[in-house]
């Protein structure tokens, strides 16, 4: 499901909206890329805020990020890829290769803390799951 500010990111601030045919070719493309997984709205309302945000901290790391939003169609093969578990997330890649993830919304002054932090790091392989929180504690 989509809804107005949703699909806002891709039609207002002309950010690429990624499928299964070119995801691969954008992160590759670019030396810094932050992806953002919205899933359903109406499940995780908070995406609606990062829809907000999203482009406006994209301003900021302009010389350095380049943003785009994750089609549903491609959103759970990655997720499973990133083994992030919440939604909304922003995942930020280099060259391709991940470099950290954001879940959830966050304060303005916590966003561009966790940009700056995120962009200074190495790849690296995505973290495991926690399996005390997949379990419910029983691991």
């Amino acid at each position: 499901m989509s809804t107005v500010i949703l699909n806002q990111p891709q039609t207002l601030h002309g950010l690429p909206l990624l499928d299964a045919d070119n995801y691969e070719m954008f992160v590759h493309r670019h030396d810094n890329v932050v992806l953002f997984f919205r899933n359903d709205p109406l499940m995780f309302p908070e995406s609606h805020d990062v829809a907000v945000i999203l482009p406006e901290l994209l301003k900021v790391f302009a010389d350095r990020l380049q943003g785009a939003v994750i089609a549903q169609t491609i959103e759970r093969e990655l997720q499973a890829r990133f083994r992030f578990t919440s939604w909304p997330s922003l995942v930020f890649l280099r060259r391709g290769e991940y470099l950290g993830v954001i879940t959830g919304i966050q304060d303005w002054g916590e966003y561009g803390q966790e940009f700056a932090r995120i962009l200074a790091l190495q790849p690296q392989q995505p973290p495991g799951f926690d399996l005390g929180k997949v379990c419910g504690g029983h691991a």
